[in-house]
């Protein structure tokens, strides 16, 4: 019996207004490395599906850097923490150093892929140079006022190294070991957010809050020219050298990344997003990377609403764009067409994406999303419904993957949403929300009880509740809820109910972590064994012809339970860090789908259990 993992489908890069997002490519040009949330992303660059996650981290990550072997990568936090870990495996660590007593902002490798230097947001210090294997201090950071933004090291020796910083100064080192040789003042006028030396070594290059891009001779550091002066109207946040070293990249917060040939000095192309007078914050581009070793000469920028762009040279929209959340995913639904099969994800920021299993690919969902927090989805043949913590309904296309017209307002704070027979129920904190043909035809008030979970089956509704207890109802032609039964066997607050395929079980899961299965014929307990979890069961679903259940926790855990065998069960730990908030079967019976607080939605390979 196993459960294994198939394929991830990444989260995207943390991003945050007006602050510079890495992103890093392996020396071949087939992996991009990035931040999200709590864990590390390493993602193939030409099949977006095919990614590992790394999660050794405690806080939220920052940063992550392959070093010039491509067979490891440092990542650092918000805590000042850096780990040096595998590549192809991500899960062997190899150092874990506390480097600042704040936010790691920017990590370099020399060019021997031993040396590490890692800046940020300290208090007594804005970084620190170690050897990656043991963590023994070569070299000092020294010089700024302010924390430091990025960092680069020259690959070739002599070893420089040149960090860039709120100071609005750019510092020159000499190495190894690293210290001290010239501070660079007064060329900049804001804050320096990018620093890069050419692959050949021969030049340097800082951007900024000034829109100012200065190139410098890249062995002694003295300033040559400046370039594009006016041409960039917002912070520049990122920069990136192609591997000729006579052409780089910048990404900027006037929604446009701008290539440009450092021997005339101007700029040969601008892909521009958005739209041409268009302002839309979202498309700030506060990240980019031109991956070495590419023959297609692609460049990946970074948005700040996390999608990731191809860019060609000689093409003026991108050749791909991947999107996902890099929020926590908060809500999981499932459809299915011709196509194939279709899950939606809704995130804590009110982002909602459908994703086709078979390409393993994502998008966002097009139109206007929920504010906030995504609670719950239930679909139809031809429809989606969310519904989130702006108190509202919302209804998507299946087919168009597009939101349709206009919100509807709930009663109150939704807790969940459940189908059946045409009919839509929205659970909300005063009570029951009936929907016909998307507008509301009956509202059922909560009297005795906060409504908790809500589950439909032909004319019977599950409503969980904050008291324990399962209220049964049935629902007449006139959208009338009659009260038909009491589940009181829970010791504990509803959290996820789910009706079998046929109708005839319902599984109740509850915020200890135990799940009983009733059956619905009389209202027996089926089975009460299913009580591996150790935190609130957040999402139950049933296989196709009712023999197995798969259940999600906080506890960070799946579990697959047998209704044949209610001992048994087979378990996939630390699933989603930082909880599991959703569960689906794929089609077929033989993987299932999860989501959690780590921002990405999981396929996992199931065998062995009937």
């Amino acid at each position: 019996m196993s459960i294994t993992i198939n394929k991830i489908l990444a989260a995207s890069p943390n991003t945050e207004r007006g602050r510079p997002t890495q992103l890093s490519a392996d020396s071949k040009g087939e992996r991009i490395a990035y931040a999200s949330g709590k864990s590390i992303f390493v993602r193939s660059i030409d099949d977006p599906s095919i990614s590992k996650q790394y999660t050794g981290h405690t806080a939220q990550t920052s940063v992550a850097r392959f070093s010039p072997s491509g067979f490891y990568i440092a990542s650092g936090d918000v805590s000042g923490a850096v780990k040096v870990w595998d590549s192809l495996e991500a899960v062997n660590t190899k150092g874990d150093y506390h480097i600042i007593s704040g936010r790691i902002n920017d990590i370099a490798w020399d060019g021997d892929s031993q040396r590490i230097i890692a800046v940020g947001d300290g208090r007594d210090r804005f970084g620190h140079c170690i050897t990656a294997d043991s963590g023994n201090s070569v070299g000092e950071i020294s010089g700024h006022s302010k924390l430091i933004n990025s960092i680069s090291i020259r690959q070739q020796r002599p070893l420089r190294a040149a960090t860039g910083a709120d100071d609005q100064s750019m510092v020159f080192l000499h190495g190894a070991p690293f210290k001290f040789n010239d501070k660079v003042a007064g060329l900049h006028k804001g804050y320096v957010s990018g620093v890069a030396f050419s692959p050949d070594g021969s030049q340097l290059v800082t951007v900024g809050a000034d829109r100012r891009i200065q190139l410098y001779d890249g062995k002694t550091g003295e300033p040559t020219k400046q370039i594009g002066e006016g041409e960039h109207k917002g912070t520049i946040f990122g920069v990136s050298w192609a591997q000729d070293s006579k052409r780089f990249v910048t990404c900027s917060a006037d929604q446009t990344v701008k290539l440009w040939d450092v021997e005339a000095g101007k700029a040969v192309q601008t892909w521009r997003f958005g739209g041409e007078g268009v302002v839309s914050i979202p498309d700030h581009q506060v990240g980019v990377v031109w991956p070495a070793g590419r023959s297609d000469g692609l460049i990946i920028s970074l948005n700040l609403a996390g999608d990731l762009s191809y860019l060609v040279e000689g093409s003026q929209t991108p050749t791909k764009v991947v999107q996902g959340h890099n929020k926590s995913i908060t809500a999981l639904g499932s459809s299915s067409d011709s196509k194939g099969q279709t899950f939606w994800t809704g995130s804590f920021d009110g982002r909602v994406c459908a994703w086709h299993v078979a390409k393993g690919c994502g998008h966002t969902i097009e139109g206007e999303s929920h504010k906030n927090q995504v609670t719950a989805f239930q679909t139809t043949s031809d429809r989606a419904y969310s519904v989130g913590w702006d108190d509202t309904l919302r209804i998507s296309d299946v087919s168009q993957k597009t939101f349709l017209g206009d919100s509807v307002k709930l009663s109150a704070q939704p807790r969940g949403l459940a189908s059946a027979e045409g009919r839509l129920f929205a659970a909300t904190v005063s009570g029951i929300d009936i929907f016909l043909k998307d507008d509301l035809v009956g509202t059922f008030p909560a009297k005795d009880y906060t409504p908790t979970a809500i589950a439909a089956y032909g004319s019977t509704v599950a409503v969980g509740t904050d008291s324990n207890i399962v209220q049964i109802y049935s629902v007449d032609s006139s959208h009338k809820l009659t009260p038909k039964e009491k589940l009181t066997k829970s010791t504990a607050q509803i959290t996820a109910l789910s009706f079998s395929p046929d109708g005839s079980l319902l599984a109740v899961g509850n915020s200890s972590g135990k799940i009983a299965a009733y059956e619905t014929s009389n209202w027996e307990v089926k089975t009460d064994r299913w009580s591996a979890h150790t935190a609130r069961v957040t999402s139950i679903a049933w296989n196709e012809d009712g023999s197995l259940a798969v259940s999600g926790a906080l506890d960070t855990n799946i579990h697959v339970w047998s209704l044949k065998s209610p001992g048994k069960r087979i378990k996939a730990p630390n699933a989603h860090k930082d909880g599991v908030s959703g569960v689906s079967w794929v089609i077929g019976g033989k993987q299932i789908a999860s989501t959690g607080g780590d921002a990405a939605l999981k396929v996992w390979d199931v065998s062995g259990i009937e």
